[in-house]
């Protein structure tokens, strides 16, 4: 069944919003997803599930074999801009800020080194992953991706950019039924026109440059329609021809943890452009919700079995670059590692690429930065996670509940203390298991082992209070009273504290790195590439850095023909988060 279209004046031609409202928008601008929300993460939980588990039955790759296989043309005598943003279907301050600068004519900003660069609207947009948070279903991505898209450009004129997009996981939790309607049928995007027939796609770019989009679903494997789509257009590939190959996860940076998840792209690399004598220049994923490039260090890379690789192969630079902060909360750097080995030396792959050594070059924000971030979880996480507080407070209720339910003192080994220990201990070490990198390992065991502990000292404490205080003596009606007026409210803040504690220790060791960010929501810190191809057949890529998103919007009703129906109400400061880098047609 087909999304019912959203009426709206919005549809008609000319129109422009008189208000922020969502009958004059055409679509309900969204708060930030609050990743911590008990009936959030459960929802999320049983869709991810699904997916994974049932994900090749869902799976729609197969069936875009019937699809129009067309390789994209954007060739073009002159200059060739293309912007690449990612997970950027959160939250309205943070997606449009994004959105409001990617729709501007030209960007004003300055390097590190105080270099000014003028930067024109692209003609290319590139849609990196996730679309859309939590879910992906046709409200959601009217709500967070369409409609504030639309609204930085609303207009399209005779020969408007086009738009690709490449699914993230979150866009795979409905098997793309809602992605490939939205992005698959060559429909207008705002100001923006769609292309792609699929959820992969090859572009063609000028000075014998290509781009390649590349959907594996969950890091398992390419369909054997997708391989022959690219097959096909690998035909079009010329020795010493560049490849920009996109890909949904930065599978680059999990060599240690989970070094099976980059032999995919190894494979495409093996089987696809090094026949051709090509070369890929550039690894580009989201994901991540950050901003980091790694480039080949300058010592002699091994071949897979250790040998040192031929020189051809040491001379062919390529930069491996994250940048997935669309619009989604920001992800830390500061546990970035300093150096990576790809393909991995623990890859099962008995002819793999020969291996490469590649020094962290630069990342947004800087490590410093990042840091203070992590220690604002005391702050941010139990305030803007109150469901998160009302869930602990309900579970430690009930654990004071059971620890004082043979009446007098504190028993240890009644049964529904056994049975509420029981509970605790196993969430928590569930907890810890939602790190996804590499698999449950002893660490998380023994951190959500600590983490359940801890509760459980918790809980003691408010027992023992509790007796001390002789409110075991009074009716029960006053009793019930206290503990859901005083106690939980209470109790729930403070185990929202211990969590803190938790997330701030963790992470140090790998685990919950994701789950100390996401519950903080942090808005602040996004970034996008804006790419150009020069005449000279140079690649120069600028990192986009936005330090603080706007929160304060107006419309703009009497705004031009083809402006933002929505403004900042102040102007939103964009820079470079290193100088442009340049890659070269040949090393």
């Amino acid at each position: 069944m087909s999304a019912p279209a959203t009426p709206s004046p919005a549809d008609d031609d000319g129109w422009r919003p008189r208000d922020l409202s969502p009958e004059q928008l055409g679509f309900t601008p969204r708060s930030r997803v609050p990743w911590l929300a008990p009936r959030l993460l459960a929802n999320t939980a049983v869709r991810a599930g699904l997916a994974v588990n049932f994900g090749a039955y869902l799976d729609k790759r197969e069936l875009q074999g019937a699809l129009p296989a067309e390789v994209h043309d954007h060739d073009t005598d002159g200059d060739l801009w293309l912007d690449y943003v990612a997970d950027l279907g959160d939250g309205f301050n943070a997606t449009y800020s994004v959105a409001w600068l990617v729709a501007q004519r030209e960007l004003a900003v300055k390097d590190p080194e105080g270099a000014e660069h003028a930067l024109p609207r692209a003609q290319v947009l590139v849609m990196g992953g996730d679309q859309v948070y939590p879910t992906a279903d046709w409200r959601q991505y009217e709500d967070r991706c369409k409609g504030p898209y639309r609204a930085a450009l609303p207009e399209q004129d005779s020969h408007p950019p086009t738009l690709y997009a490449l699914p993230g996981n979150h866009d795979w939790y409905d098997g793309l039924t809602a992605f490939l309607r939205l992005f698959g049928k060559g429909e207008p995007f705002g100001g923006w026109q769609t292309a792609q027939s699929r959820s992969y796609f090859a572009l063609k770019l000028p000075r014998r440059w290509w781009l390649y989009a590349i959907d594996a679903q969950f890091d398992a494997y390419l369909d054997e329609p997708q391989l022959g789509y690219f097959h096909e257009a690998a035909k079009q590939l010329q020795p010493d021809d560049r490849v920009i190959l996109c890909a949904a996860r930065p599978t680059w940076t999990h060599t240690e943890d989970a070094p099976h998840e980059y032999d995919t792209v190894d494979y495409f690399i093996r089987k696809i452009v090094r026949p051709k004598g090509a070369v890929v220049s550039v690894l580009l994923a989201g994901d991540t919700h950050h901003y980091a490039r790694y480039q080949q260090a300058g010592q002699p890379t091994l071949a897979a079995g250790g040998e040192p690789a031929s020189s051809e192969d040491n001379h062919r630079e390529r930069q491996l670059i994250t940048c997935g902060g669309g619009g989604a909360y920001l992800a830390a750097t500061h546990r970035l590692p300093e150096s990576l080995v790809v393909p991995p030396k623990k890859s099962l792959v008995h002819h793999a690429s020969p291996r490469r050594r590649y020094e962290l070059a630069a990342r947004y924000p800087d490590a410093a930065r990042s840091r203070r971030y992590s220690w604002s979880v005391f702050l941010k996480l139990p305030w803007r996670n109150p469901g998160f507080n009302t869930l602990l407070a309900g579970v430690h209720t009930l654990l004071l509940a059971a620890y004082i339910s043979a009446g007098g003192g504190v028993p240890w080994f009644t049964v529904p203390a056994l049975v509420m220990s029981a509970v605790v201990l196993v969430a928590a070490v569930g907890f810890a298991a939602t790190d996804r990198v590499g698999g449950f390992r002893r660490r998380h065991l023994a951190l959500g082992g600590l983490h359940g502990v801890a509760h459980l000292g918790l809980g003691v404490a408010g027992a023992s209070l509790w007796a001390w205080l002789g409110l075991e003596s009074l009716p029960t009606v006053v009793r019930l009273v206290l503990a859901l007026a005083i106690y939980a409210p209470v109790i729930g803040i403070v185990a929202s504290l211990l969590v803190c504690l938790y997330l701030q220790v963790a992470h140090r060791f790998g685990v919950n790195v994701n789950e100390l960010y996401a519950g903080q929501g942090i808005e602040d810190a996004k970034c996008f590439l804006r790419l150009r191809i020069g005449r000279d057949g140079a690649l120069t890529i600028y990192p986009i850095a936005v330090d603080e998103v706007s929160r304060k919007w107006r419309a703009a009703p009497e705004g031009p023909w083809g402006a933002p129906w929505v403004a900042p109400e102040h102007p939103i400061k964009a820079r470079l988060a290193e100088p442009p880098v340049r890659v070269a047609t040949r090393s």
